[in-house]
């Protein structure tokens, strides 16, 4: 009579525990990194199996500064199981995984923490000091920035990178701007002032997959992008408009000439409106007043690198216009961006 009841209660306990057991294993890590490098960026995924609908709560050890890049994770679907991945950032000479604590409708369990090895990369002067899946240069432009230097920007974009961290040992004044990251794909304006002999800009990246440093380049050339028929964002340019004042004189000349052999007033017209036309070449751009204390940007964005200081009120001229901007150029030919809140009010 006893035998059959401890065989029930133990067949009871044996079905409990391989429950519990079955339980504990629905959730594991499917990729941690035996090795990361100083400011990588790198992904943690853990594998749910046999999900159902319900999405489990992810809450890593609040007694710890590190966390994700975002606190949701990235979720992908495989058939009956599904993958999360968090993003981290490696800052330390030993990565410490917080503990993960994941509840869901039918259990609360901990994933246990990790201690992760982090390299520090061998120093090379061309690195620009991004680690990345994948970088590549989406466009480039390039414009006067002053007498001697050009103002280069670069779109670039990137997967698992630390795309913050970018600049040039060789660049004495860059920035990054404008950065936009969606999980892994980081995008952003990367910006150098470079001298005007320079005719291209060229770096190195860590490639993570690859191991090893993979080169990227661009050209620098410089472009006149007009805003008006008035003004420039290049004012130092001047060539094309030197062709046009010389076509305009000679169509007045040629046109008043005809007008003296044939003595028909068609030909006057003719050359009264390509005098006119040209008289607009000589009359001087729109100039605005700006106040003094007024700040100098590099580019049109509210994030972008101060390059000065106006000192006092002084009257420029007005090169374009971009949103809530205005370009001008300041002392020794610097070309900068100022807010519309910093134009003189009368």
């Amino acid at each position: 009579m006893h035998l059959p009841k401890a065989l029930t209660l133990l067949l009871l306990l044996s079905l409990w525990l391989s429950s519990y057991l079955q339980a504990g294993e629905a959730y594991q890590y499917s990729y941690l990194p035996k090795k990361v490098y100083e400011n990588q960026l790198f992904p943690v995924t853990i594998l749910e199996l046999g999900s159902d609908k319900r999405a489990p709560h992810f809450v890593f050890d609040t007694n710890t500064t590190i966390k994700p890049i975002f606190e949701k994770p990235l979720v992908v679907k495989n058939g009956s199981d599904t993958f999360y991945t968090f993003y981290f950032k490696a800052n330390y000479s030993k990565f410490h995984l917080p503990k993960l604590g994941i509840a869901d409708h039918n259990q609360t369990i901990t994933l246990d923490a990790a201690d992760i090895p982090v390299a520090i990369l061998k120093s090379r002067d061309d690195f620009c000091g991004v680690l990345a899946a994948e970088m590549k240069i989406k466009t480039s432009q390039a414009s006067t920035y002053d007498g001697k230097n050009n103002l280069v920007t670069l779109s670039v974009e990137a997967f698992e990178a630390n795309l913050e961290n970018m600049k040039l040992k060789s660049v004495s004044e860059d920035g990054i701007e404008n950065i936009e990251r969606n999980n892994a794909k980081v995008s952003g304006e990367y910006y150098a002032v470079i001298p005007q002999t320079q005719k291209n800009i060229k770096f190195t990246y860590f490639n993570t997959i690859k191991g090893q440093y993979v080169f990227l380049e661009a050209p620098v050339v410089v472009t006149d992008f007009s805003v008006s028929t008035q003004s420039e964002l290049n004012p130092k340019d001047d060539s094309f408009n030197k062709i046009k004042r010389i076509i305009f004189i000679g169509l007045s000349i040629f046109f008043l000439l005809l007008f003296l052999w044939k003595r028909d007033f068609f030909y006057l017209v003719i050359a009264v409106v390509s005098l006119i036309t040209l008289l607009t070449f000589y009359a001087p751009g729109k100039e605005i007043c700006v106040k003094q204390g007024a700040t100098l940007y590099i580019l049109p964005t509210p994030v972008s690198r101060i390059s000065a200081k106006v000192d006092e009120e002084i009257t420029v001229p007005l090169l374009g216009k971009r949103a809530d901007y205005d370009k001008i150029e300041y002392q020794n030919g610097m070309i900068g961006w100022i807010k519309n809140e910093d134009i003189c009010k009368n």
